[in-house]
Protein backbone atom coordinates (compact mmCIF):
# COMPACT_ATOMS: atom_id res chain seq x y z
CA UNK A 1 0.00 0.00 0.00
CA UNK A 2 1.58 2.97 -0.98
CA UNK A 3 -0.70 5.83 0.69
CA UNK A 4 -2.78 5.18 3.79
CA UNK A 5 -4.86 8.19 5.34
CA UNK A 6 -7.10 6.87 9.08
CA UNK A 7 -8.64 9.17 10.36
CA UNK A 8 -8.14 12.70 8.63
CA UNK A 9 -9.27 15.60 10.05
CA UNK A 10 -8.90 19.09 8.66
CA UNK A 11 -10.59 22.59 10.63
CA UNK A 12 -10.52 25.40 10.56
CA UNK A 13 -11.51 28.21 13.56
CA UNK A 14 -12.14 31.64 12.70
CA UNK A 15 -13.91 33.67 15.21
CA UNK A 16 -16.05 31.54 16.96
CA UNK A 17 -16.58 29.27 14.17
CA UNK A 18 -15.12 25.96 13.06
CA UNK A 19 -15.24 25.03 9.95
CA UNK A 20 -14.73 21.39 9.18
CA UNK A 21 -12.93 20.58 5.86
CA UNK A 22 -12.56 16.63 6.07
CA UNK A 23 -14.18 14.83 8.32
CA UNK A 24 -12.72 11.11 9.66
CA UNK A 25 -11.44 10.54 6.41
CA UNK A 26 -9.85 6.97 5.56
CA UNK A 27 -8.63 5.91 2.06
CA UNK A 28 -5.79 3.32 0.55
CA UNK A 29 -4.17 4.07 -2.80
CA UNK A 30 -2.58 1.06 -4.12
CA UNK A 31 1.26 1.78 -5.92
CA UNK A 32 0.58 1.85 -9.32
CA UNK A 33 -3.09 3.30 -9.64
CA UNK A 34 -4.35 6.02 -11.35
CA UNK A 35 -7.05 7.39 -9.22
CA UNK A 36 -9.29 10.46 -9.23
CA UNK A 37 -10.44 12.54 -6.19
CA UNK A 38 -13.91 14.27 -7.36
CA UNK A 39 -16.43 16.40 -5.48
CA UNK A 40 -17.89 19.96 -5.93
CA UNK A 41 -16.00 23.69 -5.05
CA UNK A 42 -15.52 23.17 -1.27
CA UNK A 43 -15.46 19.45 -0.80
CA UNK A 44 -12.11 19.21 0.53
CA UNK A 45 -10.26 17.59 -2.51
CA UNK A 46 -7.28 20.02 -2.57
CA UNK A 47 -6.72 19.76 1.25
CA UNK A 48 -7.17 15.92 1.15
CA UNK A 49 -4.72 16.06 -1.93
CA UNK A 50 -2.28 18.30 0.25
CA UNK A 51 -2.10 16.55 3.41
CA UNK A 52 -1.39 12.91 1.46
CA UNK A 53 1.51 14.94 -0.39
CA UNK A 54 2.65 16.36 2.58
CA UNK A 55 1.78 19.73 1.83
CA UNK A 56 -0.79 20.43 5.11
CA UNK A 57 -0.80 19.34 8.08
CA UNK A 58 -4.11 17.40 9.41
CA UNK A 59 -5.99 18.57 12.30
CA UNK A 60 -6.35 15.26 13.49
CA UNK A 61 -5.52 11.40 12.25
CA UNK A 62 -2.54 10.13 10.60
CA UNK A 63 -1.01 9.95 6.78
CA UNK A 64 1.41 6.94 5.80
CA UNK A 65 3.24 7.11 2.46
CA UNK A 66 4.84 4.02 2.00
CA UNK A 67 4.22 2.73 5.63
CA UNK A 68 6.33 5.80 7.20
CA UNK A 69 3.73 8.45 9.07
CA UNK A 70 4.19 11.54 7.05
CA UNK A 71 3.42 14.33 10.01
CA UNK A 72 5.51 12.27 12.25
CA UNK A 73 8.48 13.61 10.30
CA UNK A 74 10.09 17.29 11.19
CA UNK A 75 9.48 19.79 8.45
CA UNK A 76 13.15 18.89 6.66
CA UNK A 77 12.86 15.06 6.58
CA UNK A 78 9.26 16.27 4.79
CA UNK A 79 10.78 18.31 2.82
CA UNK A 80 13.21 15.23 1.51
CA UNK A 81 10.23 13.40 1.06
CA UNK A 82 8.18 15.07 -1.29
CA UNK A 83 11.64 15.78 -3.30
CA UNK A 84 13.06 12.45 -3.61
CA UNK A 85 9.54 10.15 -3.57
CA UNK A 86 6.25 12.71 -4.61
CA UNK A 87 5.76 14.98 -7.64
CA UNK A 88 3.17 17.95 -7.93
CA UNK A 89 1.36 19.55 -10.73
CA UNK A 90 -0.82 22.41 -10.03
CA UNK A 91 -3.36 24.45 -11.66
CA UNK A 92 -1.80 26.76 -11.69
CA UNK A 93 1.82 25.93 -13.02
CA UNK A 94 4.24 27.59 -10.91
CA UNK A 95 7.18 28.14 -13.38
CA UNK A 96 9.68 30.00 -12.75
CA UNK A 97 8.81 32.90 -15.56
CA UNK A 98 12.86 34.52 -15.56
CA UNK A 99 14.24 30.25 -16.00
CA UNK A 100 13.61 28.61 -19.51
CA UNK A 101 11.43 25.14 -20.07
CA UNK A 102 14.82 22.70 -19.45
CA UNK A 103 16.23 25.03 -16.29
CA UNK A 104 12.44 25.12 -14.88
CA UNK A 105 12.48 21.03 -15.31
CA UNK A 106 15.60 20.07 -13.67
CA UNK A 107 15.20 22.28 -10.74
CA UNK A 108 14.19 19.47 -8.47
CA UNK A 109 17.31 17.45 -9.50
CA UNK A 110 19.20 20.82 -8.27
CA UNK A 111 17.67 21.09 -5.24
CA UNK A 112 17.95 17.19 -4.55
CA UNK A 113 21.27 16.66 -2.84
CA UNK A 114 23.72 14.42 -4.74
CA UNK A 115 26.53 14.06 -7.07
CA UNK A 116 25.71 13.97 -10.17
CA UNK A 117 26.78 16.11 -12.87
CA UNK A 118 24.76 19.23 -14.54
CA UNK A 119 25.46 18.18 -17.96
CA UNK A 120 24.02 14.57 -16.63
CA UNK A 121 20.94 16.43 -14.98
CA UNK A 122 20.08 18.24 -17.89
CA UNK A 123 20.11 15.50 -20.37
CA UNK A 124 17.72 13.73 -18.64
CA UNK A 125 15.83 17.49 -18.45
CA UNK A 126 15.85 17.41 -22.09
CA UNK A 127 14.83 13.66 -22.42
CA UNK A 128 11.72 14.48 -20.14
CA UNK A 129 10.54 17.35 -22.07
CA UNK A 130 10.93 15.25 -25.40
CA UNK A 131 8.62 12.75 -24.21
CA UNK A 132 6.39 15.49 -23.18
CA UNK A 133 6.58 16.51 -27.05
CA UNK A 134 8.16 20.34 -26.08
CA UNK A 135 12.00 19.27 -27.83
CA UNK A 136 11.54 22.48 -29.73
CA UNK A 137 10.75 24.27 -26.62
CA UNK A 138 13.62 23.32 -24.64
CA UNK A 139 14.76 26.98 -24.47
CA UNK A 140 11.87 28.80 -24.26
CA UNK A 141 10.72 31.15 -21.10
CA UNK A 142 7.12 30.47 -19.59
CA UNK A 143 5.77 33.34 -21.24
CA UNK A 144 6.56 32.25 -24.86
CA UNK A 145 4.42 28.94 -24.20
CA UNK A 146 0.79 28.21 -24.17
CA UNK A 147 -0.88 27.02 -21.29
CA UNK A 148 -0.83 23.63 -22.26
CA UNK A 149 2.45 23.65 -23.40
CA UNK A 150 3.67 25.37 -19.31
CA UNK A 151 1.57 22.41 -17.92
CA UNK A 152 3.33 19.93 -19.92
CA UNK A 153 6.39 21.47 -18.27
CA UNK A 154 4.89 21.34 -15.12
CA UNK A 155 4.55 17.20 -15.41
CA UNK A 156 8.19 16.74 -16.94
CA UNK A 157 9.47 18.85 -13.57
CA UNK A 158 7.52 16.64 -11.27
CA UNK A 159 9.14 13.45 -13.11
CA UNK A 160 12.63 14.61 -12.53
CA UNK A 161 13.72 13.02 -9.64
CA UNK A 162 11.61 9.73 -10.35
CA UNK A 163 9.01 10.05 -7.56
CA UNK A 164 7.06 6.84 -6.74
CA UNK A 165 3.59 9.38 -6.92
CA UNK A 166 2.57 12.35 -9.03
CA UNK A 167 -0.50 14.05 -7.53
CA UNK A 168 -2.47 16.85 -9.73
CA UNK A 169 -4.86 19.55 -8.51
CA UNK A 170 -7.33 20.62 -11.13
CA UNK A 171 -4.09 20.02 -13.57
CA UNK A 172 -6.48 20.83 -16.38
CA UNK A 173 -8.20 23.83 -14.44
CA UNK A 174 -6.51 26.73 -17.01
CA UNK A 175 -6.56 25.05 -20.08
CA UNK A 176 -9.10 24.56 -22.94
CA UNK A 177 -10.59 21.41 -23.53
CA UNK A 178 -8.25 20.15 -26.36
CA UNK A 179 -4.83 20.90 -24.19
CA UNK A 180 -6.48 19.76 -21.26
CA UNK A 181 -6.93 16.26 -22.97
CA UNK A 182 -4.06 16.33 -23.95
CA UNK A 183 -2.61 16.44 -20.67
CA UNK A 184 -4.42 13.75 -19.12
CA UNK A 185 -3.07 11.65 -21.79
CA UNK A 186 0.42 12.53 -20.86
CA UNK A 187 -0.51 11.43 -17.20
CA UNK A 188 -2.33 8.15 -17.78
CA UNK A 189 0.67 7.36 -20.15
CA UNK A 190 3.24 7.82 -17.22
CA UNK A 191 1.36 4.91 -15.62
CA UNK A 192 0.91 2.72 -18.88
CA UNK A 193 5.17 3.40 -19.30
CA UNK A 194 6.65 3.93 -15.55
CA UNK A 195 4.04 2.32 -13.67
CA UNK A 196 3.64 5.47 -11.62
CA UNK A 197 1.15 5.99 -9.27
CA UNK A 198 -1.19 9.12 -10.34
CA UNK A 199 -3.81 10.82 -7.65
CA UNK A 200 -5.72 13.84 -9.72
CA UNK A 201 -8.26 15.81 -7.79
CA UNK A 202 -10.79 17.32 -10.69
CA UNK A 203 -14.64 18.50 -10.49
CA UNK A 204 -14.76 16.89 -14.14
CA UNK A 205 -16.31 14.02 -14.17
CA UNK A 206 -14.99 12.92 -18.30
CA UNK A 207 -11.29 13.13 -16.72
CA UNK A 208 -12.45 11.00 -13.34
CA UNK A 209 -13.66 8.55 -15.47
CA UNK A 210 -10.52 7.61 -17.35
CA UNK A 211 -8.66 6.63 -14.36
CA UNK A 212 -8.74 3.56 -12.81
CA UNK A 213 -10.49 3.81 -9.51
CA UNK A 214 -12.61 7.35 -8.46
CA UNK A 215 -12.67 8.83 -5.14
CA UNK A 216 -15.84 11.17 -4.33
CA UNK A 217 -15.67 13.46 -1.32
CA UNK A 218 -19.05 16.40 -0.40
CA UNK A 219 -19.07 18.48 2.66
CA UNK A 220 -15.27 16.53 3.45
CA UNK A 221 -16.76 13.04 4.07
CA UNK A 222 -15.73 10.41 1.71
CA UNK A 223 -19.21 9.22 -0.35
Amino acid sequence: MLIEAKGINKTYKEADYILHVLRDVDLTIEAGQVVSIIGPSGAGKSTLLHILGGLDVPSGGKAYFNGQDIYALNDQQRSSLRNTEMGFVFQSYHLLPELTALENVILPAMVKNNSRKTSAIELEGVKLLEQMGLAQRVSHRPSQLSGGEQQRVAIARSLMNKPKVVFCDEPTGNLDSQSGAMVIDVLLNLNKTNGQTVVIVTHDQAIAKRTQRIISIKDGVLQ
